[in-house]
């Protein structure tokens, strides 16, 4: 599947800005998964290139000057393959298998990852397994959880959405010594505009042999077509699409648009300045 994204994030401050910095994980790479035909990000400030830990294509870029608002955007297309598998030998697997502030083990959360549970390496039926186990704890619930809740918390709280529930997956995994990550992208899903921005998990099924199993828990479902990945990292805040820091500015507003096309006859829509 050929698909047409733009994604648009829009900043308005009360005061202006005095200086801010940028990290941005917007750049998809060519995979198994995927094959990018074209891609470009553009940023108030110059932006510089650069591989990071996990081997995403990530850009930094700063902002020196006083403005009232300003907009990160990235367009392109990229064509899907519905391959659920890649092998990805840029870091280690045990790398992932390291807790983190998001993903804090627990024996809630060691228990939850009773499908992984037996000593053998995961395989599709097992990850689906723990995917179910997942939802029917951590159901679909918007507006449940921020981007600082954790594993635990959401479990707690008995609802979340996907970030919450790959932590949650996560967690379970690395607690039975399965190397797990989180996975930022898109996905396809006409009508459904809060589900553009999505995540999912890669499952380190081979260490050997570098080998990755991707699981959207959400969905309860191995990646298809409709997924395109950006990002990965040991949880949401390695990998998060646009990070960064600010002097001045007062009050911020922030305002996100993705859209998402199959290719088609009509023409690609123009990148928003």
């Amino acid at each position: 599947m050929k698909l047409h994204i733009q994604h648009v994030t829009r900043y308005d401050y009360s005061a202006p800005l005095q200086y801010a910095l940028q990290s941005l994980c917007l750049t998809p790479q060519g995979s198994a998964h995927q094959t990018v035909h074209a891609w470009a990000v553009q940023a108030p400030g110059t932006l510089f290139e650069a591989r990071d830990g996990y081997g995403n294509v990530a850009h930094t870029c700063s902002v020196t000057r006083r403005v009232m608002a300003g907009a990160v955007s990235a367009i392109g297309t990229v064509e899907t393959h519905g391959e659920p598998e890649l092998v990805d030998d840029t870091v280690p697997g045990q790398l992932y298998l390291r807790p983190t502030p998001l993903t804090q083990p627990h024996v809630r959360l060691a228990e939850l990852g009773g499908p992984l549970s037996g000593g053998t390496a995961p395989d599709a039926a097992k990850a689906l397994a723990l995917a179910r186990a997942v939802l029917a704890r951590v159901p679909y619930k918007p507006r449940t959880t921020t981007v600082r809740t954790t594993a635990m918390e959401a479990l707690a709280l008995g609802g979340g959405v996907c970030q919450d529930h790959a932590h949650v997956y996560i967690a379970a995994c690395r607690a039975h010594g399965v190397p797990a990550r989180y996975v930022s992208g898109y996905f396809h899903a006409p009508g459904a505009d809060h589900l553009a921005s999505h995540a999912w998990v890669d499952v380190c099924v081979d260490v050997p042999s570098h080998r990755w199993l991707s699981v959207d828990v959400t969905h309860g479902c191995l990646i298809d077509e409709r997924h395109v990945r950006l990002a990965v990292g040991p949880d949401y805040a390695a990998c998060s699409p646009i990070r960064g820091v600010r002097e001045g500015g007062g009050a911020e507003s922030m305002r996100v648009r993705i859209d998402i096309r199959e290719d088609s006859n009509e023409p690609a829509f123009p990148l928003e300045p």
